[in-house]
């Protein structure tokens, strides 16, 4: 077992339960964690106590889930989720649970997961209650469903994106007979929010293996978003060259589904997976930098500056080089560190100073873009008299 060992808090929560009479486990993600040598984010528990019982045992709790049993318990400032021993009933949604019913059985609560290496528990003084195997499979960097594959990914389908970002994340190899099953039952992934496929996908790009999005959807799990066809395998393998950002990962999948005529445009595509604007937006202006010819001088990417923005076109070109093995992100990197002029923002004169000389209008505006020319044309020149003569129309 890990030599890492769960918070003072953490284990009050097991011992105070245990002191009452109540069996109490750590389980899940963290469990994994701590086998794995990671030390854990989130820490759960479960529990044969009811939810009534958790918020009389710990005063100022809050009752977080009810419907499913779970508890918020409260201890020195922190939280930990507790979650009453329970079986599931029918899955109509392919999501949620129809019902759920308290039980105070270890086993046939952990029979309910989704996978043997988040189906173990520990208890307070470090007994490991394994009966599906999963800590064999850990050893192992294997990902199997606990029972059958097809039964768990009907009741919930989102269970085929996480084997996969797992794999992505652990390095793990998924099970013959769970890819198998998720095969089987790709066609239900259209039944999940898309705010669901969006996280899980989100989660994928960036972890080190971005390549995996290519199983996805070469599995079908991505067919409600996607036309028909594959994208390029060792395209999606350069998206780990990429920094691991989200807008820059999601803007370096879009060119490559786009480039396999997958989608037709980045907008499409993450608006229908419920992205933010922010980042629609970037990969929409990343699609349309790439697809023009490569900035071949300062002033060039000055304009693109101006027009896109700093970050948008870090982008850019990162996706740039790390599709191509360009090293433009070098020289975006230069005209940034230089300090020269490629914004109103940092024009010697404004809006105000124009005004004083007694333009007006839309002369105004017209004379701030053609002085801001000027000044990414002639970095040096960006001097506030100069300029001032320059709109006056008296240069000396």
């Amino acid at each position: 077992m890990s030599h890492i060992k769960p918070p003072k808090y953490v284990r009050q929560v097991l011992v105070t339960l245990q002191g009452r009479g109540f069996p109490a486990y750590l389980v899940g993600g963290c469990v994994r964690d701590m086998l794995l040598g990671v030390r854990p984010q989130d820490w759960d528990v479960c529990t044969g106590a009811l939810p009534e019982q958790l918020l009389e045992i710990f005063p100022g709790s809050r009752p977080t889930g009810l419907q499913h049993g779970t508890v918020t318990v409260m201890m020195d400032s922190h939280s930990v989720e507790v979650t009453t021993f329970r079986t599931e009933g029918s899955y109509t949604d392919h999501r949620h649970p129809d019902m759920v019913q308290f039980v105070g059985d270890l086993t046939a609560d952990l029979s309910r997961r989704d996978f043997t290496m988040n189906a173990i528990a520990i208890s307070a003084d470090g007994l490991i209650a394994d009966p599906f195997g999963g800590a064999e499979d850990i050893r192992r960097q294997v990902i199997r469903c606990v029972g059958d594959p097809e039964k768990r990914f009907e009741e919930d389908a989102l269970r085929m994106f996480r084997a996969l970002r797992f794999s992505a994340r652990l390095g793990f190899t998924i099970d013959l007979f769970t890819m198998e099953g998720i095969r089987a039952k790709a066609s239900l992934a259209a039944f999940l929010a898309a705010e669901r496929v969006r996280d899980e996908l989100e989660k994928l790009l960036l972890t080190r293996s971005p390549e995996t999005v290519f199983s996805l959807v070469w599995l079908g799990l991505l067919t409600r978003y996607l036309s028909p066809g594959l994208p390029d395998p060792a395209l999606l393998q350069k998206l780990d060259k990429l920094p691991r950002k989200a807008q820059v990962r999601w803007a370096g999948l879009c060119h490559v589904l786009g480039a396999a005529g997958c989608i037709p445009s980045a907008e499409g595509f993450l608006t229908a997976l419920r992205l933010d604007h922010s980042t629609v937006r970037m990969a929409s202006d990343t699609a349309g930098i790439l697809a023009a010819p490569p900035p071949d001088s300062d002033l060039e990417r000055k304009r693109l500056l101006k027009r896109y923005g700093v970050d948008t076109l870090r982008c850019a070109l990162a996706c740039r080089d790390a599709f191509t093995g360009a090293r433009e992100s070098r020289e975006l990197r230069r005209i940034l560190k230089s300090g020269e002029c490629f914004s109103l923002r940092h024009l010697a004169v404004s809006g105000d100073d124009l005004l004083a000389l007694g333009l007006r209008g839309r002369a105004v505006g017209e004379m701030l873009d053609f002085l801001l020319e000027y000044v990414m044309e002639f970095p040096d020149n960006n001097r506030r008299e100069l300029l001032l003569s320059l709109a006056a129309g008296t240069e000396e």
